[in-house]
């Protein structure tokens, strides 16, 4: 008994040294997002919200305030309108106006996300107040394929990804109650009438996969194609809902997060970039830095932190395969581009 006691000060000590090394082994470095590359956008404009590629990897495409998508064609040629909707033509939203683009937004439209369906090239959109729309590989009007789901209209259109083997598109609609416009009573009212849908290509039909969700904005499918993670904004968390699989039409908690989410995207690594548009807790004094973007992992741990200053809020957060991250921003004139390490 007395050999046994002796050994038990250093077992404990090893096991101590273990359990001190496993989490900095499990979370990666944070990356700083202050110093960054800008893609600025032409005068006068702002708000890349999503950003995306095409099947070439030319990009990024843009959704901007002013109701169009824009693409980015490289140093010297800049910025060209790549897609809008039908009402940005039919109301004259290419026309100088006076008036602030958020007073415009539900005459011109505001798209949102972004996603390219690979093997087709189409880009579809999910525009706030015009609904599900899709543009072929060559841009143009986009042609609206949806403004209601179970016969409620879209009123808040905002996270879309494309499942790449059947071309099923799922989106989101934040609130059946609000607009965009007032997107902060979606969060200070606690509103949960949010829905996340499936678009079939095929039969050109939406069904309501869930209904009753507390705003739902980003949405990504999982590498594996068994289940969908979105972003609920107010109850800063991810949720998982089952698309395949015995647990098929359910959801469950994903993570809970520090911060409000805007956009999901994959990491390429079977993971999740997170875009937070500001911390749960954050203090307008104090250190100029914020988290702006979290890694999850496949199984919702917390794999690498982005910091930033407090004026940068990103609204999505994509990892190229070069290891640069591109952000976007509701808000800000230019998409941020920052080295992965």
């Amino acid at each position: 008994m007395g050999r046994r006691a002796s050994k038990l000060p250093q077992l404990a000590t090893i096991l101590f040294a273990v359990l001190l090394v496993l989490p900095s082994a499990a979370v990666a470095k944070a990356i700083d997002a202050t110093n960054t590359q800008r893609l600025e956008l032409p005068d006068g404009l702002i708000g890349p919200e999503s950003v995306a590629f095409d099947r070439h990897g030319a990009g990024p495409y843009v959704s901007i305030s002013d109701g169009r998508v824009l693409k980015y064609a490289g140093e010297g040629a800049g910025w060209t309108t790549f897609a809008y909707s039908p009402s940005y033509t039919k109301n004259d939203c290419g026309v100088t106006s006076e008036l602030p683009a958020v007073a415009r937004e539900s005459s011109c439209g505001r798209p949102l996300g972004l996603r390219f369906h690979n093997n087709s090239g189409n880009l579809y959109i999910a525009d706030a107040y015009m609904g599900l729309m899709r543009v072929g590989p060559n841009g143009g009007e986009a042609t609206v394929l949806a403004t209601e789901a179970g016969g409620a209209p879209l009123r808040f259109t905002n996270g879309v990804d494309v499942d790449q083997v059947t071309g099923d598109v799922y989106f989101t609609d934040s609130s059946t109650t609000y607009t965009r416009a007032q997107h902060q009573m979606v969060t200070s009212s606690g509103d949960s009438t949010g829905r996340i849908m499936r678009y079939n290509r095929r039969t050109n039909k939406v069904t309501v996969l869930q209904s009753g969700v507390t705003y739902p904005n980003g949405i990504a499918i999982s590498a594996d194609r068994s289940h969908l993670i979105v972003a609920l904004t107010g109850p800063c968390k991810l949720m998982r809902y089952w698309i395949r699989g015995p647990k098929a039409g359910t959801s469950e908690l994903f993570t809970d997060l520090q911060g409000y989410p805007d956009n999901v995207r994959p990491d390429g690594k079977g993971g999740y970039w997170v875009a937070l548009h500001r911390e749960k807790y954050e203090l307008p004094f104090g250190k100029d830095s914020h988290l702006v973007a979290i890694r999850i992992g496949s199984q919702g741990e917390k794999l690498q932190e982005m910091t930033g200053p407090k004026d940068v809020r990103p609204t999505e957060v994509v990892e190229r395969e070069d290891g640069k991250i591109y952000l976007g921003s509701v808000e800000l004139s230019y998409v941020s581009i920052v080295k992965s390490s």
